[in-house]
């Protein structure tokens, strides 16, 4: 939030403890310390902008009924030189206070002094944080729930770094293992059957179907010919699978940075195995006493440590787990440094959240230091109907095809308009529309409807200055105070949104800025107004314009000027 507001809030808790003070003095109280209070927003603004139960809560120290201290508080109550005006006694011993016009100048002036800045703070005190996110298999297209993944871990990474965080985005490729196993079988019997034929050459039922298989088993064909045809199996796959498997992967970084997002690091599991880092940290958990053989395999005692059931490590074919690759690259992330690691993944992976945590304190670290986002399912819609195919392919829609449809604002504004916990519905006939029932449109407009008033006073010769105190005091209209009180706010909902790990909170906060400009915007002229209002209304709109431009740059959204 704006520093005013934190000033108005240090100002609110020093005049009530000055005035328990003083009625001490007096022996209206008795000579007792003022237990901690809390200093929050009324839900009723009729309340006040500001409440404080510190008479509620000095009911036991003092002796007395909480409205009596209330009551004899406000009799001893100063307020000269804040940004309180009055206050008054509610219900049974609140005390509302009301912010003076000084607060509300001082809060633009604020904003409009910060600039670029307003919204960042020193929440996080530099620590250390990676937001790992997407992490899509490599062996196929991404999908709806990577494109959700994707929008949530990135706006969180940058909530964070606002909040005062040092982040650091990384996809973790899974470059090694079963998945990579199948898919070299999968582009062998493509292989075979473009030369072999398809009777010759059954296609193994749990085999990859997709027809990117086909497409890349058809473009290594018109390359390499019938030359892989006579190879070994084992020359065969890894033939295919180097040809492959780079383009896949090239191909996530392309979507990705369409997507508007930029890792600071794509890990590859594979080099967890070339290193030796899987093989030490099976070593230290059987050290640990934390591992047994059972049925040829290798076992690891999950169950001392939160998770529902023992886990293998190494298979009786002697190849290690993706859950032993899994718990190398965690110990691999605090190894370098960080203070938090966060994993964005889709809910399916609900139980390895307790599996991975124990897993951590069981080589010696944290759990609690790793944390884990959930995020739901996605329905696409389209004239209220769910929709699983692309009108272009006629294939499974994949983000490469969402975004091809949708403009990327709109992509990264909707799938940020809920929390990671909430399954979703992207109305894909919505996200295109523009009109005001187009949140993101909606919101942009109200960016682009600022930026007009200024070009229209200055083709009238008309160019905003700055404002004394005095003359922004004048912004007391009740829609003027409503939307001061809103943008008062940015900086905290950072906060709140870095605390609870849910970037979508300023999403809503954009809306709700937005909806408070437009009613501001209906209700007070601008224009042909007296020369100081009109200045300090026109410094109003300077700070809206500008936190909304912060805000939607957060998101990585685009503010335009004209719309």
């Amino acid at each position: 939030m704006s520093k005013v507001v934190n000033q108005a809030e240090q100002q609110l808790r020093e005049a009530l403890t000055q005035a328990a003070g003083r009625a001490v003095a007096a022996d209206e109280l008795p000579a007792e310390p003022m237990p901690a209070f809390t200093v929050e927003i009324p839900g009723d603004r009729a309340h006040g902008d500001l409440a404080a139960n510190a008479a509620m809560v000095s009911a036991r120290a003092f002796r007395q009924p909480p409205r009596k201290i209330a009551e004899t508080l406000l009799r001893h109550l100063e307020l000269s030189g804040t940004y309180l005006e009055r206050a008054e006694v509610a219900g049974p011993g609140f005390l509302n206070f009301f912010l003076s016009p000084a607060y509300y100048a001082a809060v633009v002036a604020d904003i409009l002094e910060q600039g670029e800045d307003y919204g960042r703070s020193d929440f996080g005190q530099g620590k250390r944080v990676m937001v790992e996110f997407v992490s899509a298999n490599p062996t196929g297209p991404m999908h709806m729930g990577n494109a959700r993944g994707g929008v949530l871990g990135d706006a969180l990474s940058s909530v964070l770094e606002r909040a005062g965080y040092d982040v650091w985005r990384e996809f973790y490729v899974n470059d090694a293992g079963n998945q990579i196993e199948k898919f070299g079988v999968s582009l062998e019997a493509r292989y075979l059957q473009l030369h072999l034929g398809e009777e010759a050459v059954e296609f193994p039922e749990d085999a990859y179907h997709g027809d990117d298989i086909k497409e890349h088993a058809a473009a290594f064909s018109a390359l390499y010919g019938d030359k892989y045809v006579r190879a070994s199996s084992e020359e065969r796959r890894k033939a295919l699978v180097d040809y492959a498997l780079p383009l896949n992967i090239e191909k996530m970084h392309r979507d990705m940075e369409k997507y508007r997002i930029v890792y600071d690091e794509w890990f590859h599991e594979s080099t967890l195995h070339q290193s030796g880092q899987v093989a030490d940290t099976i070593r230290l958990l059987t050290e640990r006493g934390l591992t047994y053989e059972k049925e040829g395999a290798l076992w690891y005692k999950a169950s001392e440590y939160g998770g529902e059931k023992d886990e293998v490590l190494i298979r009786a074919n002697g190849h290690p787990t993706y859950f032993a690759a899994d718990i190398a690259y965690h110990r691999n992330k605090f190894a370098r440094g960080f203070d938090t690691c966060i994993d964005v993944w889709g809910a399916d992976h609900h139980g390895h959240v307790a599996r991975m945590k124990g897993a951590m304190d069981a080589v010696g670290l944290k759990g609690d230091h790793l944390q884990v986002v959930l995020i739901q399912l996605v329905r696409l819609m389209r004239d209220g109907e769910v929709v699983r195919m692309s009108k272009r392919s006629g294939k499974a829609i994949q983000l490469a095809d969402l975004l091809d449809e949708v403009p990327v604002d709109a992509a990264r504004f909707f799938f940020n308009l809920r929390e990671a916990g909430t399954r979703m519905d992207f109305d894909l006939d919505l996200a295109i529309e523009q009109s005001a029932s187009n949140p993101v449109y909606y919101v942009q407009y109200a960016h682009a409807r600022i930026c007009s008033i200024f070009k229209a006073l200055a083709a009238d010769g008309v160019v905003s200055r700055p404002c004394s105190g005095e003359e922004l005091r004048l912004l007391a209209e009740p829609e003027e105070k409503e939307l001061i009180r809103h943008l008062a706010t940015y900086t905290g909902e950072i906060v709140a949104a870095a605390k609870a790990y849910d970037p979508a909170r300023i999403t809503r906060y954009c809306m709700e800025l937005a909806t408070l400009f437009h009613k501001f915007y209906n209700a007070c002229r601008v224009k042909g107004t007296e020369e100081p209002l009109m200045q300090a209304r026109l410094a109003l709109c300077s700070a809206t314009r500008l936190t909304l431009r912060n805000a939607l740059s957060l998101l990585k959204i685009d503010a335009p000027e004209a719309m």
